[in-house]
């Protein structure tokens, strides 16, 4: 049978089982179809992002295509750098000198009335101080930051630290969906792919939603960049920072240019007329994302190329350091103060490229042992070159439409773990109640404090900022409505901010 008969015999059985849907008295086929349009962002209901095509046109609905925001925005890219296992913010951001004054000391039983812990014995806990750090004002603004952040103590009023964060999930992995996906449930999409749902991405020849990653890996992983039910191209494109950037995106040996090319013009050729019988948004994101690797493959070495960049500017993000003296333990393999600094003097690079959303994730913070040795170990790795990437952002004029954002899944205990009748285990367990983080650019106004913890740091006193508000104020700032930016999926609108989410009006300019 020829390749002609073969596509005849197809196009007459999906006509006469189209003709059947949409002939048929039960409105089958205009449910359907209403289904499938709303999917492409057709209808201007629930299902609408921020802009929209007629799936007909299938250059009309390239799933990346830059589209217009609800409103106007300040922000066009983001950098969230993700400290999964969760840094203690009683000893970097928030300090309590009650604390110090309560050390070695028993809490209020009615405190520890009904707290879960993951290992933590709250009936022989006592308090534990940050005796070995000292804190330091910085900027006009005064911020007291820890002896372990000096460089990003120099940024001090171009940043704005929220020291009232607080979760409902104490363990990590669902701590982490939460603040990468707005619930702690799997198969929900990542806010970088809704980003990249909602306005595209600017960048031609780069994923819209890139993911660079440090340390020994977070225990949420791939699932913290996942597309969940939005089509697949939104989902986070995990790249490395030497060799080849995305695995199997060279060509095999023997196949020259002109062949591939020849090859993926076929494969359009067939998915469009798929595409034009079935509307799936999945084959449009296949078409996509076959396009989009083609490009990629000239784009990504240059991208990941630093021999360009000024010694200058490479000695200000760090790249090449060794690794502060310790055995890395939760830091991950030797060499992770080189690939951290790589991975934020990339995120500039990438957002010069017009790359909407860059996930920098670094694992592991979850210092339940060793506290005094780790902690300093991993701040080491990561302070320059935070600091030096507001800086470079702020310098390049960059930093007032680039958010950058430092956070983790919670915060750690007041308490020290006792797990050990020996007293070898001298670290902290996680602590959802109260935590810290902040925030630069895109629009979010520096050299500020936001909220307030207890004098021990235990939970929030005023102005409680939830994961879901976080998102809201994102959003805001990137000209989206959180309520409005929606994907209907099994007979309900989604959204990241799930049920909740308030935009947060002090932190912006």
């Amino acid at each position: 049978m020829t390749s002609a008969m073969r596509e005849f015999l197809f196009q007459q059985a999906e006509r006469s089982r189209r003709d059947f849907l949409l002939s048929s008295a039960s409105g089958l086929g205009a449910v359907g179809l209403g289904s499938m349009l709303a999917a492409d962002a057709v209808m201007a209901d629930g299902g609408t992002p921020a802009g929209g095509a007629s799936p007909l046109d299938l250059d009309a609905v390239n799933p990346l295509a830059p589209r217009q925001p609800h409103f106007d925005a300040q922000a066009k890219a983001c950098i969230f750098i993700f400290m999964a296992g969760a840094p203690s913010h009683l000893d970097l951001f928030d300090p309590k000198p009650r604390l110090m004054e309560l050390h070695n000391q028993s809490m209020p039983e009615s405190m520890l009335k009904g707290v879960r812990f993951a290992f933590l014995k709250p009936d022989t806990a006592t308090l534990m101080a940050p005796v070995k750090r000292t804190w330091r004002r910085h900027g006009e603004c005064g911020m007291e930051l820890s002896d372990l952040l000096p460089h990003i103590g120099t940024v001090a009023d171009d940043i704005l630290l929220v020291r009232s964060m607080h979760t409902d999930q104490f363990n990590h992995h669902p701590g982490q969906l939460l603040m990468q996906c707005g619930r702690a449930t799997f198969g929900l999409p990542a806010m970088g792919s809704w980003l990249a749902y909602g306005l595209g991405s600017e960048s031609q020849n780069l994923p819209g939603y890139v993911v660079l990653t440090a340390g020994r890996g977070s225990s949420g992983g791939a699932t913290l960049w996942q597309s969940g039910f939005l089509p697949s191209v939104y989902a986070g494109v995990l790249f490395r920072n030497q060799g080849d950037p995305v695995l199997n995106l060279a060509n095999p040996d023997g196949l020259p240019p002109e062949l591939q090319r020849r090859g993926l013009d076929a494969l359009r050729e067939v998915n469009s007329q798929r595409f034009a019988t079935m509307h799936d948004p999945e084959i449009a994101s296949r078409i996509s994302s076959y396009e989009l690797a083609f490009r990629m493959q000239s784009a990504a070495p240059e991208l990941i190329d630093l021999s360009g960049e000024t010694q200058a500017t490479l000695d200000m993000y760090g790249v090449g350091r060794k690794d502060g003296e310790f055995d890395r333990g939760r830091g991950g393999p030797a060499g992770q103060w080189d690939v951290f600094a790589r991975n934020c003097l990339l995120a500039r690079r990438m957002v010069e490229r017009g790359v909407r959303f860059i996930n920098i994730i670094h694992a592991s913070w979850d210092h339940h042992s060793n506290l005094d040795a780790e902690l300093p170990y991993n701040a080491g790795m990561a302070d320059q070159p935070v600091a030096a990437l507001i800086k470079d952002l702020k310098q390049r004029g960059l930093l007032d439409s680039t958010m950058v954002v430092w956070g983790s899944e919670f915060g750690r205990t007041p308490l020290g773990e006792n797990r050990s009748s020996d007293g070898s285990v001298t670290g902290r367990d996680h602590h959802p109640f109260a935590f810290s983080m902040f925030l630069a650019g895109g629009g979010i106004k520096g050299g500020q404090v936001y909220g307030e913890s207890d004098e021990i740091g235990w939970g929030v006193v005023q102005d409680p900022v939830h994961p879901n508000d976080l998102h809201a104020t994102m959003l805001q700032q990137f000209g989206l409505n959180h309520l409005n930016l929606t994907y209907r999926f099994q007979g309900r609108d989604f959204r990241l901010t799930d049920v909740g989410g308030n935009v947060i009006n002090r932190w912006l300019s």
